[in-house]
């Protein structure tokens, strides 16, 4: 491989650079999938919240293009810059903002291209193109076209897409695991302390499904009646107020200090955060620290599921970000992953949504509304049963998300360098080896 590739504008590697339709489509609850900005992040596409539009519409947003598998889409603006390949045997259609591009296999391989693409030479070439509009940045057409990419000889490049590719792939593995190990986690607490199953099971003089003898002996056979209807006998209902601290203080931070600081895009959907927080120095924004779950208080962050478990700190580290954040920590016994749970409860999350206030365009949860949510609490034994359950999936999801973090740094420094031809291929796979070894 040349140290030095050739390089090659983007609309030459390419057999189709199409441009979105410029209308909003027309959603439905099912149907055709219609890829947002939203979907695409880190260089894939993630369609665990899906958006959908009819057959009359689809038909109507693909008559320039129909979008078939290997090709990749960017988004031109909000963000600006960020991929996603189509999977195989995907059917959609490209929604605002976005453009479609169809890599030439006589010239480019596609998965090469969408890694090259997210190289930070050509996310360069794509900042120094920014719109001067006054609100967004858009990447017109005649820019993308002109992006110069670098392109080494095609068996060069499918092996760079491999490498990188290997990594990228074991990141979306262990990401799945924790998706798969937080699904089991929420089962869990759904069965226990939302529908009661193993009461229920003692009432019909059942073995409660899944749990030993000694766990099952923990729980009631019957009901009584409380304020909020049926709970386990011996179970009380409480607020949220009464069983976490909401928004707890924080020890004070001298002027000058710095700390781990996220703001609401740093947030994912689920588990963690999508970005490694930064070093900035404290201002007034919310305070938290390991064992605190973040919920976003306001719209559309809350609707679109933004929440975070904090263990990503150093022992007695604190850490800020938005005042857009609500902290919730339970109050012991409760183990502190249950309130990543009940905050990843549907239930709650509706109530939090219903319970907004202020303006149509900018609703925000208040803290003493959401304080007022019931719980049904059991006693210690129960609780104590639970956290020895969870605690090691927590852990297991804490070490997953870790060891994604460490290959995303190793992905992200290859990269360039591997695009560029300033680091040989053997060199590269060693590295990797390496780092995958250790874990």
């Amino acid at each position: 491989m040349s140290n030095e590739p050739a390089e090659h504008s983007l609309r030459s590697l390419c057999l189709l650079v199409v441009d979105c339709p410029h209308a909003t489509p027309k959603w439905t609850d099912s149907g055709v999938v219609v890829l947002r900005n939203q979907n695409i992040k880190g260089g894939r596409l993630d369609l665990s919240s899906p958006s959908f539009t009819d057959e009359e519409h689809y038909q109507g947003r693909v008559r320039r293009a129909v979008p078939q598998g290997g090709d990749i889409v960017m988004t031109r603006e909000a963000p600006m810059g960020d991929v996603c390949q189509i999977p195989q045997g995907l059917r959609c259609c490209v929604g605002q903002r976005q453009v479609l591009l169809r890599p030439d296999p006589k010239k480019v391989d596609g998965r090469f291209l969408l890694f090259a693409l997210q190289s930070p030479y050509l996310q360069r070439q794509i900042g120094w193109n920014e719109g001067t509009g006054s609100t967004v940045s858009n990447l017109r057409i005649p820019v993308l076209e002109a992006l110069r990419v670098p392109t080494p000889s095609l068996p060069d490049q499918i092996e760079i897409a491999a490498t990188l590719g290997a990594l990228d792939d074991r990141i979306a593995l262990l990401r799945e695991t924790n998706t798969t190990l937080e699904a089991i986690a929420q089962a869990l607490f759904k069965s226990w302390f939302v529908d009661f199953d193993p009461v229920r099971a003692k009432q019909q003089g059942l073995a409660p499904a899944g749990m030993d003898e000694a766990t099952a002996a923990l729980f009631p056979d019957s009901f009584e009646e409380s304020t909020l209807g049926l709970v386990p006998k011996g179970w009380r209902m409480v607020a949220l107020a009464e069983a976490f601290e909401i928004n707890p203080s924080r020890p004070f931070l001298k002027k000058g200090a710095t700390g781990a600081y996220l703001d609401m895009a740093s947030l994912a959907t689920s588990g963690h955060c999508v970005e490694p927080p930064v070093q900035r120095e404290f201002g007034s924004g919310t305070k938290f620290r390991n064992g605190d779950t973040l919920l976003a208080r306001i719209t559309p962050c809350l609707e679109n599921g933004k929440s975070a478990f904090v263990d990503f700190l150093a022992e007695d580290q604190v850490g800020w970000g938005s005042t857009e954040f609500i902290v919730l920590r339970p109050r012991a016994p409760l183990p502190v992953y249950l309130g990543y749970l009940l905050c990843r409860h549907p239930p709650f999350r509706e109530h939090a949504i219903h319970s907004m206030s202020g303006t149509s365009g900018r609703q925000r949860v208040q803290n003493d509304v959401l304080g007022r949510y019931s719980l049904a609490q059991p006693g210690e034994a129960i609780v104590l049963a639970f956290a020895d359950i969870v605690a090691p999936i927590q852990a297991a999801i804490a070490r997953n998300h870790a060891t994604s973090a460490t290959l995303a740094t190793l992905r992200d420094t290859l990269l360039p360098r591997l695009i560029s031809g300033q680091l040989r291929l053997p060199l590269a796979q060693e590295a990797i080896a390496e780092a995958t070894h250790a874990d």
